[in-house]
């Protein structure tokens, strides 16, 4: 039998070592990601908090109920969104200013073709769900301005695939080990 040629069986045990410690990330992010999904299914019956203005705050209190006064919209806007029931359409949502300082948007309902809703602000109660760029968002319920019930923002939207990602990565492990040892084997 020859000897092992250096350089490749380097570089090969080192992405072989590379796909395992990413297996083995996905699982640790796994475990973080079942404990976050029980803490928001545990808010979804908890009480009501003060609404986040800030980012740092959002993850803590996402699916809890909250109320939020807004002293004025800045924008009124149209997206695709869900109704209660599950079927298609559009959530209307407000960007407001907030009486206690900062902007959010308020989902004020949902409405089964994109036609904007007149809505001049004022107290909303809802539940926390989230928003752009690491914001908040207030889904109102009751809806507001006349419209039917948007979908509540609901925890088991959020992927959790991590274990899948860890099996392929031992996967892709597993296959570069073969491949190497049956080039090894041809070799000789």
């Amino acid at each position: 039998m020859s000897r092992l040629p250096i350089i490749p069986t380097v570089l090969v045990s080192a992405a072989i070592a590379l796909m395992i410690g990413l297996g083995i990330w996905q699982l640790q992010r796994a475990e973080w990601k079942n404990a976050l999904l029980a803490h928001y299914a545990e808010a979804e019956n908890a009480g009501p908090v003060p609404f986040p203005t800030d980012p740092e705050e959002v993850e803590q209190v996402l699916y809890r109920p909250s109320t939020v006064n807004c002293a004025r919209v800045v924008q009124l806007d149209a997206m695709a969104g869900r109704n209660a029931s599950g079927k298609s359409g559009w959530a209307e949502v407000a960007r407001c200013e907030l009486t206690a300082g900062g902007q959010a948007d308020i989902v004020l309902g949902w409405i089964d073709r994109p036609e904007i809703a007149e809505w001049s602000g004022g107290d909303v109660s809802g539940i926390i769900g989230p928003g752009r760029d690491g914001e908040a968002r207030l889904v109102a319920a009751p809806p507001q301005a006349g419209l039917t019930a948007n979908a509540r923002p609901d925890p088991a939207d959020l992927p959790n695939n991590h274990l899948s990602y860890a099996v392929q990565w031992f996967f892709f492990a597993l296959t570069a080990l073969v491949i190497y040892i049956l080039a090894l084997r041809r070799r000789d």
